[in-house]
This record gives structure tokens, C-alpha cells and sequence, in this order.
């Protein structure tokens, strides 16, 4: 094997390794802001063998999860949580391959924001729920970059449809007492199918015929040297054939038939009668 021929298939295997392996860390429950002495479990889904999750914090760094937590396998349980246990978590393989990454709030408060921990897709509803120690829920007020954006009853505020321009920082507010901030982070809707051009959008002249174009263009040049040599052979055939028919026909025309006996017959009557004729006439 040439080097060339050595350097793709190993880069082919890094990339097949790559989108594999590649893990996704999530967190129960789905919020990045907890009480303290709450139970938070975190996970390395589609991960192979080798992940573990990591940390960030104001005290340590990149430690892994036997160190601060209980590990299972790919996951990872802390319990109780701290306010010291406040960073950002992810996933890590032994070859250094990395996952998304998580920031969990830990609060020693009376008021915390439940929001997605997780990126949220565009165009989904969010539900942002001001949570305090209170039996009953509160009339809270919600903010997003330090400007105030309304008042709920219950204590529960839906985004609907949310875009790009929905993100940011939020916090709510009950009874004076606020609740650490938390990023609400949008992430594009992925595009499922094209949509036909209009008249004013029309597809470019370069672009490349589609698959479907292709194999059946390839298919046609396969009939048409499949089926040309039978055709040119079909043809060849007839036309020697009907050379042959019309030669024939000229050599019959052309022989000629010879007399029969009375014929031949005749035509002797007929010199010994002008010969006669002659003689008499000598006289």
C-alpha cells in the first residue's frame, strides 16, 4: 500500500472514530440551577468505553467525577450539592476527545430559576419557572439582561416560538429575593427538506444534476450499447437479403426461354413456303 493510499484510510478511520464516539452530556434534572442538598445526576450518552465526566469550578480543574462525585460507568451522581460544586461539566475520552459542555448554578438561597440546561431548538416553547422553598407558588417577576420582561401569577413564564433574539441572560424576582442569572441558548432549526424555488429565486446554472438524473443517464447508455450491436447486425442482415432477392430476379428476366417443338415446327413450313414463292418467281 502506498502512502497516499495508508494516509486516507487512516484519516477515513479517525473521522468514522470521530462520529461514533462522539458523546452528548445531560443532566437530571434538566436545570441549570439547583438547591443546595439537592441530588444532580449527570450522564455521557452515546458514549463508548473510556468517557468520564468532568469539571470546572472556582477550586479545581478538569478534575474527574471520583474525585467530587459517585461514577457509573459513563455517569456521574453528586449528592448532596454544594454551592462549592457551582462550574461547568462535560464528558472527556481517554484520547482527549471532548462533549458539549453544562453550566450548573448551585445556590444557598430561597429563589432559583428552573431553565434548560441544554440549548433549545428554534421555534421550540420554553417554560422558565421561578422555584422557591415556598409551599404554595409565587407571583414572580422575570428578567432577561437585566431588563424586566413581565409578571407571572404562578410563577411559570412560556417563550413561545423561541428565535435567536430570545437569548440570553434570565433571572426572576419574588418578594425582593432574586435568583442567580442563567444563559438561555438557541440553537438553529436543522433544515429536513429543500423548499421548490420560487420565480425569484431560481437555482443556479452550475449547480450539479441530482443523483436520480445520473443513474438514469447511465442506464441509458448501458441499453444503447447493449441493444446497438443487435439492431446493426438486424440490418445488416435485411439488406443482404433483399441483395440477393433482386439479383435474382434480373438473371430469370433476362435468360431467355427456348422454343418448343411446334414453334420450331412452324417457323420450317414457313422458309419452304418463301422459298417456293422465290423459285416461282425465278421463272
Amino acid at each position: 500500500m502506498d502512502p497516499t493510499s495508508l494516509q486516507r484510510l487512516v484519516f477515513l478511520t479517525s473521522l468514522l472514530s470521530c462520529s461514533t464516539n462522539q458523546a452528548r452530556l445531560t443532566v437530571t434534572p434538566s436545570s441549570s440551577q439547583v438547591f443546595r442538598d439537592e441530588p444532580v445526576s449527570l450522564r455521557c450518552e452515546d458514549a463508548s468505553e473510556g468517557w468520564t465526566v468532568r469539571r470546572n469550578t472556582s477550586r479545581e480543574r478538569r478534575t474527574e467525577c471520583k474525585v467530587w462525585g459517585t461514577p457509573a460507568g459513563s455517569s456521574c451522581t453528586i449528592s448532596p450539592m454544594d454551592p462549592r460544586d457551582s462550574g461547568e461539566y462535560w464528558c472527556e475520552s481517554t484520547e482527549g476527545s471532548t462533549s458539549n459542555t453544562i453550566t450548573i448554578t448551585v445556590s444557598g438561597g430561597s429563589v432559583i430559576l428552573q431553565s434548560p440546561a441544554l440549548p433549545v431548538m428554534e421555534g421550540d416553547d420554553v417554560t422558565l419557572t421561578c422555584r422557591t422553598k415556598m409551599a404554595d407558588p409565587p407571583s414572580a417577576d422575570f428578567y432577561k439582561d437585566g431588563v424586566f420582561i413581565g409578571t407571572e401569577s404562578d410563577g411559570h413564564m412560556t417563550l413561545l416560538h423561541v428565535s435567536r433574539s430570545d437569548e440570553g441572560l434570565y433571572k426572576c424576582r419574588v418578594q425582593s429575593k432574586e435568583s442567580p442569572e442563567s444563559r438561555l441558548s438557541v440553537s438553529e432549526k436543522p433544515t429536513t427538506s429543500m423548499e421548490p424555488p420560487t420565480a425569484s429565486s431560481a437555482p443556479p446554472a452550475s449547480s450539479a444534476p441530482p443523483a436520480s438524473s445520473l443513474h438514469l443517464v447511465f442506464r441509458l447508455i448501458c441499453h444503447l450499447v447493449v441493444f446497438c450491436p443487435y439492431c446493426i447486425s438486424t440490418f445488416l442482415m435485411v439488406s443482404i437479403y433483399r441483395e440477393r432477392a433482386t439479383g435474382r430476379d434480373q438473371s430469370v428476366s433476362v435468360a431467355m426461354t427456348p422454343p418448343t417443338h411446334a414453334e420450331q415446327g412452324l417457323d420450317d413450313d414457313y422458309d419452304d413456303v418463301m422459298s417456293a414463292v422465290t423459285t416461282e418467281h425465278q421463272f
